[in-house]
């Protein structure tokens, strides 16, 4: 994964003069972030066609008409002036990022994608926002939203009251226990826990990057710095950051290309 300091990137997508603020990602680095995992639970990885999919959109054969099945919602970033918005190259807002864990998670136990479509209508309908489990709303008041758009799903799914309070609490609520609010909405995410905050991704530093919280300096950047160096501490010295910094880039990014 590419990661940049403060500054913008060398090679900004179309979305560059749009992203102050907001972060920018490509599909690439967006499958990345989605499939990260803080500690070694088995996750069912996302792919970027999967990816292309939620966020721009597909055709499909339904009996002998093709049919266009919509995107989940309308991204913070869409193609200006193209035909064919399938082929230009996708950019995510961090805003974007966060909701697609959401439906990552939905995804990890098994809801067809119709289904999750439902849950998002419902979820969207309940908060008042087209983003809505990046929401406070949905921080504050997740489980009870939760067990309410999942009931009476196509296919029986999760209609069992105690089936969907257990999944939400052990498969969507730990998507909530490492963001941080500010006014109605999603301001950051610390990848290794709110209890750990040495790194963060926020949109309003470097694009929304991952970076020591305290230096901004790119995670990738320190992990790096281990190898050029030849060790933690020297790495550390180096960059003048905490031991503790460097062990958590590089912690940081084994979890990440796992």
């Amino acid at each position: 994964m590419t990661l940049a300091t403060d500054s913008p990137p060398p090679q900004p997508g179309p979305a560059a003069q749009d992203a102050l603020g907001r972060g920018v990602y490509d599909a690439g680095e967006a499958v990345r972030l989605l499939n990260f995992h803080r500690d070694a639970t088995p996750v069912r990885r996302l792919q970027t066609l999967t990816l292309h999919r939620w966020m721009r959109g597909y055709d499909h054969i339904a009996g002998d008409e093709t049919r266009h099945a919509a995107p989940l919602w309308t991204p913070d970033y869409e193609p200006a002036g193209a035909d064919d918005n399938s082929r230009a190259p996708l950019e995510i807002s961090f805003r974007d990022l966060i909701e697609l864990r959401f439906v990552n998670a939905f995804r990890a136990l098994g809801l067809p994608l119709p289904a999750i479509r439902i849950c998002l209508q419902r979820a969207i309908d309940v908060i008042g926002d087209s983003r809505p489990f990046s929401t406070r709303k949905f921080r504050t008041d997740g489980k009870t939203i939760f067990v309410d758009i999942t009931s009476d799903l196509p296919d029986g799914a999760m209609i069992d009251l105690k089936s969907r309070q257990h999944v939400f609490r052990h498969v969507v609520a730990p998507s909530l226990k490492d963001l941080e609010f500010e006014a109605d909405s999603v301001a950051r995410w610390f990848p290794l826990g709110l209890d750990r905050r040495s790194l963060v991704i926020d949109p309003a530093r470097a694009f929304g990057r991952p970076v020591a919280t305290e230096s901004g300096i790119p995670a990738e950047v320190l992990a790096d710095a281990v190898a050029v160096e030849g060790s933690v501490a020297d790495a550390a010295r180096a960059y003048e950051v905490p031991i503790s910094v460097v062990k958590d880039a590089v912690r940081f990014r084994e979890r990440l290309v796992a």
